[in-house]
C-alpha cells in the first residue's frame, strides 16, 4: 500500500520540523485535477461500499471526480488501490494537505546518512517509511504530553506548593505562641414575687435577662472596654512587645482603629440566647496576661450590670418618694379645709349637730302632740273651760312655730348664718376628700417602703459558671490545621483561575 509523498508530520504549532525536507527533485508534484467527462461504468463489478471508499480517497488526494466510477478510474491511473484499507496517514484531513504552511519533511536520519527515501514508481511512501513516520508522530505526541505534564507540575509547585510551604514555615518556625483563657458567666435577675403573668412565664430562663446579656456583650466588644483595659491592664503595650512576631505584633505608633481590630481578634464574646450564657475567650502572648485580661473584663461586666440595676433602683426610689410627698401635701390641704369649715360654720361635727337638732324637734313634737290631746279632751266636755282652751291653743301655736323654725334652720339659709344642710354637705365633702388623701398617703408610704427594700437588695448580678484559668500549653498557632487550610485555599484558588482561563480561551477560540 502506498501514500502520497506530500503527506508528512503536521505539527500543532504549524512550524516546520527539525527534520530535513525533501528537495524538489525528490518530490513529484501532484498534477492538478482535470475535468474529465463521465465515462460509462466499469466492466468490473464494484459494490456501493467500494465506490464510496474510492470517492473519499480521491477527495483526500485532491482529485475532483465527476462520479464514483470516475474516482476509481483516476485512482487506477495513479496506481492506487481503491479497495485497500485506509491507514492512519490516509485518514488525515484533506485541508491539512492543502495548507500553505504544511511542509513535506523527512526524518533527520535520512538526510544525514544521505540515503534517499524509498519510493515506488507512483511517488508514494513505502511501508517502512510510513511506519517510521507514524512512530515519529507518536513520539511527538508523547513528548508534548510530557511537556504539558511538566508545565502543570511547575505551576502547581509555584502557585500551590510554594505558598503552602511559606505558610507552614511561618506557623512552625516564626509564629509566636498565643494562650487562650476561656470563661463563662450568666446574668441573673431576682424579681419580686407577684409579678405579671408574662414575667412569671419567662422567669428563670435566658429570655428574662436577654437584654442585659446583649448589653454586656456589646460593652465587652466596644472601644470603651478596650481603652479601659489598655489603660488599667496594658493591653496595647502587651501586644507591642518585641517577643511577638512581626505579623501579630502591634506597631508602636498604631492608631486606635488598629488596636481595636486587634482587640476584636483577641477577645471573642458570644451569647447563647437559649441558655442565657455569655462565653468569653481572651488570647494573649502569656498565660498570666490572658487570665489577667479575662478577670478585668469580668469585673468591668459586673460594674456595668450594677450600673443598670442602680439606675432602675434610683428611679423607683425617686418615684416613690415623690408620690409620698404629694400625698402628704394633699392630706394637709384636706385637713386645713375641714378645719376652716368647722371654724367658719361653727359646727364641730355635722352628724352631732344634726342629731342635736333632730332631738330638739322630736321633743317639741312630743310636747305638741300632748297639747293636742289635752285640747281635744277639753273640747269633748259639754261645758269646756274657754280660758284653758285658749291657753292650750296658744301653746300649740308656739310649739308649731318653734318646730318650723328649727326645721327651716336645717334646710334654709337665714340672714345671719348658713343652713345646717349646706354646712353638713361641705363638711362631708371635705371629710371624704381627707379620707381619700389619707388612703393615698398610706399607699405612697407602702411604695416607699417597697422601693427601699428593692434598693437595698441587688436585682441583677453576674454569676460565674466557668472561672478564667490560665492554660499551661500554647493554644495558637494550630500549625498542622492552618497549613492544611492554606493548602486547600491555594488549591481552590488555582483551580478556579485555571477553569476561568480555560473557559475564556475556549470562548475566544470559538
Amino acid at each position: 500500500m502506498t501514500l502520497e509523498p506530500r503527506v508528512a508530520k503536521i505539527r500543532k504549532t504549524g512550524e516546520p520540523s527539525q527534520d530535513a525536507t525533501l528537495s524538489d527533485a525528490q518530490v513529484e508534484p501532484t498534477p492538478p485535477p482535470k475535468a474529465v467527462k463521465s465515462e460509462p461504468a466499469l466492466d468490473v463489478k464494484v459494490t456501493g461500499r467500494e465506490l464510496r471508499r474510492a470517492r473519499r480517497k480521491a477527495r483526500r488526494l485532491g482529485l475532483e471526480p465527476a462520479d464514483d466510477h470516475e474516482a476509481i478510474r483516476m485512482l487506477k491511473e495513479r496506481g492506487i488501490d481503491y479497495n485497500a484499507d485506509e491507514s492512519i496517514l490516509e485518514m488525515l484531513p484533506a485541508e491539512a494537505e492543502k495548507t500553505d504552511e504544511s511542509i513535506v519533511q523527512l526524518p533527520a536520519e535520512t538526510m544525514q546518512t544521505g540515503v534517499a527515501t524509498q519510493q515506488d514508481n507512483t511517488g508514494f511512501l513505502d511501508e517502512a517509511t510510513r511506519a517510521f513516520e507514524i512512530a515519529s508522530i507518536q513520539k511527538a505526541l508523547v513528548k508534548r504530553r510530557r511537556r504539558r505534564l511538566a508545565l502543570l507540575l511547575v505551576k502547581l509547585v509555584f502557585f500551590v506548593g510554594l505558598p503552602t510551604f511559606l505558610v507552614g514555615h511561618y506557623y512552625y518556625n516564626t509564629a509566636s505562641d498565643m494562650y487562650e483563657t476561656k470563661s463563662e458567666f450568666v446574668i441573673q435577675k431576682s424579681e419580686a414575687a407577684g409579678g405579671g403573668s408574662l414575667g412569671g412565664l419567662f422567669a428563670g430562663t435566658g429570655f428574662a435577662t436577654s437584654q442585659d446579656s446583649i448589653t454586656v456583650q456589646g460593652y465587652l466588644t466596644s472601644r470603651e472596654a478596650m481603652r479601659r483595659l489598655a489603660d488599667e491592664e496594658g493591653f496595647i503595650s502587651h501586644f507591642q512587645q518585641d517577643s511577638i512576631d512581626d505579623i501579630q505584633r502591634l506597631a508602636p505608633d498604631a492608631s486606635d482603629e488598629a488596636a481595636f481590630k486587634l482587640y476584636k481578634k483577641r477577645v471573642k464574646v458570644g451569647f447563647d440566647p437559649t441558655e442565657g450564657i455569655i462565653r468569653m475567650d481572651v488570647v494573649a502572648a502569656t498565660p498570666e496576661a490572658s487570665q489577667r485580661f479575662s478577670d478585668a473584663l469580668i469585673s468591668y461586666s459586673e460594674e456595668r450590670v450594677d450600673q443598670l440595676s442602680a439606675r432602675v433602683r434610683q428611679d423607683q426610689m425617686a418615684g416613690a418618694s415623690a408620690a409620698y410627698e404629694n400625698a402628704e401635701n394633699a392630706v394637709t390641704r384636706a385637713q386645713n379645709t375641714v378645719l376652716e369649715l368647722q371654724q367658719t360654720r361653727g359646727v364641730l361635727s355635722a352628724e352631732a349637730e344634726i342629731s342635736a337638732q333632730m332631738s330638739i324637734i322630736n321633743t317639741l313634737e312630743v310636747e305638741r302632740e300632748s297639747k293636742l290631746l289635752d285640747l281635744a279632751e277639753m273640747r269633748a266636755n259639754a261645758r269646756p273651760n274657754q280660758t284653758r282652751i285658749d291657753v292650750l291653743t296658744a301653746d300649740l301655736d308656739r310649739l308649731t312655730a318653734r318646730i318650723n323654725e328649727l326645721r327651716s334652720s336645717m334646710t334654709q339659709n337665714s340672714d345671719s348664718k348658713t343652713s345646717l344642710a349646706k354646712v353638713t354637705g361641705e363638711l362631708a365633702v371635705a371629710e371624704a376628700d381627707l379620707a381619700n388623701r389619707q388612703l393615698m398617703l398610706q399607699t405612697a408610704l407602702q411604695q416607699v417602703i417597697n422601693a427601699q427594700i428593692e434598693a437595698d437588695r441587688q436585682v441583677r448580678y453576674l454569676s460565674l459558671g466557668v472561672a478564667p484559668v490560665a492554660p499551661d500549653v500554647a493554644t495558637y498557632p494550630r500549625k498542622l490545621e492552618n497549613t492544611i487550610l492554606a493548602f486547600i485555599i491555594f488549591s481552590s484558588i488555582y483551580i478556579l483561575i485555571s477553569l476561568t482561563v480555560s473557559i475564556l480561551r475556549e470562548q475566544v477560540s470559538v
